[in-house]
């Protein structure tokens, strides 16, 4: 069974069904914050067992609400729907067939409408509904549209204040490029006008309790970080990657002060951001992450990572940012990566639970493990996609499947494909 194989066989339980998850379950027990990882944007199998895991911690441990790699406004329509407001989708569905940016396929996949089926249903029955949330910072221009419709309908006397922001931006035709271009002339960009805005949204929200106040005051804090991030990603590197995992850590933080002080957050986000980054190579370049973040905020006790993973398969992807999605082969994993040994030594599909104490050599080594963005070249695993990584302090628990399959994208617009990919690559 290799050099790992007695570790892994007395760490590894059989995933067969959600009653498997009990460790997993017993693990994150009086923990505040849970991630829930995927090693791809388009895997059948993260998705289906990542939404098992979250309707148990919302039925059994009463977690207060998902948050997910996407936008803010995208997300609160599907949030309206699940919520069941006047007005919204009474399927989810056809919220979530309103995402256009790509990748739609990320949360516009039947395995995600499922879940926020269920979601809905599971709202009916309760007093406080659960609620479905977007951590990202691509958002500018829908952001800022979302707000000057709140102050119109809410507080015109502050409308001259995002009218200022908003023809700051409007001369880059909602091109973050061609904005990001142009800070170089003026460094500051918009950000004086945004920091404005978000300050008297602040304020407003401080003073009014509603969802539509906090939502506002969100979605200009998504103007806002996704005015820094364009300005960032000039630079290259880890500095754009950082602002977007910032803002990510900063609109958890005030989803949790929002629910209350028992509240409790689960988290759906690409292991590049859910994995503690120091526990990778990702730290050498200086890059942070929302796990990293969040043990830092909230204390390792606090806080469950759980990171997943495949040997082979298939998944979704695109073969170029903006390049319409199609199923890919995922090939085997390469040779001495944590895949590998997890493909010789472990059950089908495992639910791996590290001890916090005596951990064998598997949780303490590293090893290469597989991480595929949106954009995503088989033919070239052999030079990347693979991130080193220090297993037991990357993550808390780790979920295996040897063979994966595709989401299943629902049909969506034209997908708008103008932002730029992240670092690393489209995760």
């Amino acid at each position: 069974m290799g050099r790992y194989g007695d570790e892994v066989t007395g760490l590894a339980t059989p995933l067969t069904g959600p009653g498997d998850l009990d460790p997993l379950m017993d693990r994150v027990a009086g923990a505040r914050v849970v991630m829930l990882g995927e090693a791809t944007h388009g895997t059948h199998e993260f998705y289906r067992w990542r939404a098992a895991l979250t309707q148990r911690l919302i039925t059994e441990r009463g977690f207060s609400f998902v948050a997910v790699e996407g936008d803010w406004p995208d997300c609160a329509r599907v949030d309206r729907s699940t919520r069941r407001d006047p007005g919204a989708p009474e399927d989810p569905r056809a919220a979530l067939t309103g995402f256009e940016r790509w990748p739609t396929w990320m949360w516009a996949n039947e395995e995600v409408a499922d879940f926020c089926r269920w979601l809905r249903g599971y709202n009916a029955t309760v007093p406080e509904p659960v609620g479905f949330h977007g951590l990202d910072v691509y958002s500018l221009w829908e952001s800022l549209r979302e707000v000057m419709l709140y102050l119109r309908e809410n507080d015109p006397e502050r409308v001259p204040e995002a009218l200022a922001a908003y023809r700051c931006f409007e001369p880059y035709g909602e091109d973050p490029q061609r904005y990001a271009m142009a800070t170089r002339l003026v460094p500051e960009g918009c950000e004086p006008e945004v920091l404005e805005l978000l300050m008297a949204l602040r304020e407003a929200a401080a003073r009014n309790a509603g969802s539509d106040s906090f939502g506002a005051e969100r979605n200009a804090a998504a103007v806002l970080g996704a005015e820094r991030y364009y300005r960032a990603m000039l630079g290259g590197g880890s500095e754009a990657w950082n602002v977007r995992d910032r803002h990510m850590d900063d609109t958890l933080a005030r989803l949790l002060e929002y629910y209350g002080r028992a509240a409790k957050g689960i988290v759906w986000a690409h292991n590049t951001h859910v994995g503690d980054a120091r526990a990778t190579d990702m730290a050498q370049s200086g890059a942070v992450n929302i796990g990293q973040l969040g043990r830092e905020r909230y204390g390792a006790d606090e806080v469950v990572l759980v990171g997943f993973g495949t040997h082979a398969g298939t998944v979704i992807a695109g073969d170029e940012w903006g390049a319409p999605m199609r199923e890919m082969p995922v090939p085997p994993a390469r040779r001495d990566s944590l895949e590998e040994v997890l493909h010789e030594t472990a059950p089908e599909r495992a639910l791996l639970v590290f001890p916090r104490d005596g951990r064998p050599d598997l949780l303490t080594d590293a090893l290469d493990h597989r991480a595929i963005g949106v954009v995503y070249h088989p033919e070239r695993e052999r030079w990347g996609n693979y991130v080193p990584t220090v297993l037991g302090e990357r993550y808390d628990a780790f979920c295996w499947f040897d063979r994966s399959s595709a989401v299943r994208p629902l049909r969506t617009p034209a997908e708008d494909a103008r932002e730029p990919e992240t670092f690393p690559t489209g995760a």
